[in-house]
């Protein structure tokens, strides 16, 4: 988010740069226009005067031509003045003649040589006047091409530190590029990862699952033929023996399948659930409090953007009804406010000790008011909304493009009205069941919920559509010429509130639709027996009656005595757990104890055995000798009741009383070896049952262990699928969040790209120009130059 952060300041910079930059280019597009104006004027004047140029010039080489003539002409006129001046010595008279002759040719010559000198005297001061003119043309074109170059300058200089510019910002966005792929990889690694441990943990769920359907299968036999008591009201089910007749909790009647009984019953307490409808309430809560601080900006700039466009209330007066709207608009903290406040007491009414059903949560219902006053809020505000657009339109500074965005933003407005009525709508059926439940059944919940699923991204879609519109609104409006910085920034203030909506909403509407499921089957839950809660007063009871049984349950606990403290309890379960030497010393010791048993119920049955045997003995000796062996049968006697008192002499008494008769008595020896042989008979299948047994035993209860190592273990398994879980969806949210986020990041980039390569391709194709004209400017002076001083 950070990053995102600083790339949207990044844009946003870029974007007030282009602005400048753009404004600075049409500025200089007229610069260059009225300089190739002036330089295409200075051409024709520059052609016109080469004409006369050359024509003065075809007019002088000319005159030149015919001095020449006339100087050769003068020439051959006095030498023939000389001939004829040597020959007029010789004769007078025919002199005088030729003499009169050649006074009128010279006299001719005279006026025509005069009117020649003049000519040339013309011709020189037209062509002095035109050197001076020339020569000053051509000082002036040199000072307008110093002027030009100077400004051409200039504009190389602007143009060469914005492709600088330029080219540290795409090296900036490809580095930033470049970092984003990099964190794309990662991400794809790391999803690709989780979808690896998504099947091995779906896999181990599977066979969990097996397993415990198994074990619920026995436990729910177990529990119909062993439980005595239930705890609901219901018919004793026909055919099935397990099911017992109900007694009645808590002192209430007697009547078979009453429902309004049962609905009083405490539901069994579901930690669990109850820490995760608590942490889901944080996050909604979260999201609303980013909702509403975007609502509250969005409110307070769009007053701020009506006080100053079309017209700006400080240097005029706006509209009454746009002073109406912002009056109203100024209003927005005390509807939106509450929304916040209403989200913060149902959060704070979600415990762990609650029971949260629809029927208990009644802090929904003030929150449902709350947004039933923004929404008659948004109402009141949507028709003074739409008519300032609509004379926003009307203005002479709004153009068609401008027109055409204010009547897709007059649609957009109204669509967020009516999805905030969806919202409402909705909200409020949740809130019945805590007022009266008959207005809502539970088997319509699931449709409330992917209602407001359904509302919550299509208030997420029309806010993009607001964004876009809204961002092509403020483009069009900068290129007003009215446009002043504070509608700039003030446009910038709403599209980064709008931004921020957008993403709350978009947050908002993955995190409703991601955990529906578990709205569902987590407030729909009721007490057990019961199909539902009768009434909020009967889940009142309930909720009286687990206090009460809590505070039972704590009064019979009695202070324990001192014990292994908790930090050491838990490091030495984690070592029976983990290690398995603490394992083996602990099968060694039961095997050991169990050797010691096998051993004593050896002893103890050998015991009987003699015990038994004596007791036949004595009988058939009673029987056969009663008369000769009197005293000897006392003996017997007193050793029988010396044996159970004194376990040590046992042994030696019963060898002596069974020795002694067989001395006495005259019995066959064929008796007593029967007897042996069935004593040892017996004491081997003794020996062996109690073998058996030992085994029996020690299978037992290394079958019991490894069921508490198991049950532990899978324990642990499904707390550790559960967060897996958790993790897995938060990461899939952070890897469609960061997509959504490339790709827009991607788009921006790329558009900001085209926008600055074609930007600059203008730019260059209009220094090209300029350079091209400048050198023509320079050829042409240069050619006049060069004609200049020839002449």
């Amino acid at each position: 988010m950070a990053a995102a952060a600083e790339l949207q300041g990044k844009y946003q910079k870029l974007a007030q740069e282009y602005s400048k930059l753009r404004a600075q280019n049409q500025v200089l597009k007229k610069g260059v226009v009225d300089e190739q104006a002036n330089s295409a004027s200075l051409k024709e004047q520059l052609k016109m005067k080469d004409q006369s140029l050359r024509k003065l010039q075809q007019e002088m080489d000319s005159l030149t031509f015919r001095n020449q003539q006339l100087a050769k002409r003068v020439e051959l006129l006095q030498d023939e003045l000389a001939l004829s001046e040597a020959r007029g010595k010789k004769s007078k008279k025919s002199v005088e003649p030729s003499s009169q002759l050649s006074q009128e040719q010279k006299s001719v010559f005279n006026e025509d040589l005069q009117k020649k000198i003049e000519e040339n005297e013309r011709l020189h001061i037209l062509f002095f006047e035109a050197d001076e003119q020339h020569k000053r043309l051509e000082a002036e074109l040199r000072s307008r091409l110093e002027v030009l170059e100077t400004d051409a300058a200039q504009h190389q200089a602007v143009v060469d530190s914005l492709t600088k510019k330029y080219t540290e910002t795409i090296e900036k966005l490809q580095n930033d590029k470049a970092k984003l792929e990099i964190k794309s990889q990662t991400l794809e690694r790391e999803a690709k990862d989780c979808r690896l441990r998504t099947e091995e943990c779906q896999q181990q769920l599977k066979n969990l699952q097996a397993a415990l359907g198994s074990r619920l299968e026995e436990s729910l036999c177990i529990i119909n033929e062993k439980v005595p008591f239930n705890d609901t009201n219901q018919l004793k089910c026909r055919g099935c023996p397990g099911v017992r007749s109900a007694q009645p909790l808590h002192g209430f009647g007697t009547s078979m399948g009453s429902a309004r009984y049962n609905a009083l019953n405490v539901p069994l307490h579901n930690r669990r659930n109850q820490l995760k409808l608590r942490d889901l309430a944080g996050q909604a809560m979260a999201f609303v409090q980013e909702l509403v601080t975007a609502l509250l900006n969005f409110h307070t700039y769009t007053e701020q953007k009506v006080q100053i466009f079309p017209i700006d209330s400080a240097t005029d007066t706006i509209s009454p009804l746009n002073q109406k709207f912002s009056q109203y608009l100024h209003e927005n903290a005390s509807y939106v406010r509450p929304l916040e406040e209403g989200m913060m007491h149902l959060f704070e009414s979600i415990t762990e000790d609650t029971v949260t059903v629809l029927e208990t949560t009644v802090k929904l219902k003030a929150f449902s008011e709350h947004l039933a006053s923004y929404l008659g809020f948004l109402r009141k505000i949507l028709p003074y909304q739409l008519k300032s657009l609509e004379e926003e339109c009307e203005s002479s500074l709004c153009t068609a493009a401008l027109r055409a965005r204010n009547m897709e933003l007059h649609r957009d407005m109204k669509r967020l009205t009516a999805v905030f009525e969806k919202l409402h709508t909705y909200i409020s059926l949740l809130a019945l069941p805590s007022i009266r439940p008959e207005g809502l059944l539970r088997t319509n919940y699931n449709f409330v919920f992917t209602n407001i699923a359904a509302s919550l991204h299509g208030f997420h879609d029309i806010l993009k559509d607001i964004s876009k519109h809204y961002s092509q609104k403020a483009t069009l409006e900068q290129e007003v010429p009215t446009a002043t910085q504070k509608l700039i920034t003030t446009n910038d203030c709403i599209l980064s509130s709008v931004a921020a909506l957008t993403n709350g909403a978009g947050k908002m509407a993955s995190f409703f639709s991601n955990n529906l499921d578990h709205f569902t089957t987590s407030l729909s839950y009721g007490p057990k027996g019961g199909a539902e809660f009768i009434s909020p007063l009967s889940a009142e009871c309930m909720l009286q009656y687990k206090k009460k049984a809590a505070a039972y349950i704590k009064s019979l606990k009695k202070p324990c005595a001192d014990s292994v403290p908790y930090e050491e309890a838990l490091a030495n379960r984690r070592v029976l757990l983990s290690s398995t030497e603490s394992r083996e010393g602990l099968a060694q010791q039961v095997q050991q104890s169990l050797e010691k048993i096998a051993k004593l119920e050896q002893e103890k049955e050998h015991w009987m055995l003699e015990a038994q045997l004596a007791k036949i003995k004595l009988e058939k000796e009673n029987q056969k000798l009663k008369n000769s062996l009197s005293g000897h049968l006392t003996e017997t006697i007193q050793e029988r009741s010396v044996l159970p008192n004194i376990a040590e002499q046992k042994k030696e008494t019963t060898e002596k009383s069974l020795r002694e008769p067989i001395k006495s008595t005259s019995l066959a020896p064929d008796a007593e070896s029967r007897e042996d042989l069935i004593k040892t008979h017996y004491m081997a299948r003794i020996a062996e049952l109690t073998s058996h047994l030992q085994l029996a035993d020690s299978k037992s209860v290394h079958f019991h262990a490894e069921c508490r190592a198991l049950a532990k273990r899978l324990s642990l398994a499904e707390k550790s699928k559960e967060s897996l879980t958790e993790e897995l969806k938060l990461s899939s949210q952070n890897i469609t969040r960061l997509q959504d986020e490339l790709m827009t990041t991607k788009r921006s980039y790329e558009d900001q790209l085209s926008m600055m390569s074609d930007h600059l391709c203008s730019m260059n194709e209009t220094l090209t120009k300029q350079r091209e004209e400048i050198d023509t400017l320079k050829m042409t002076s240069k050619g006049n130059s060069k004609k200049n001083k020839n002449r």
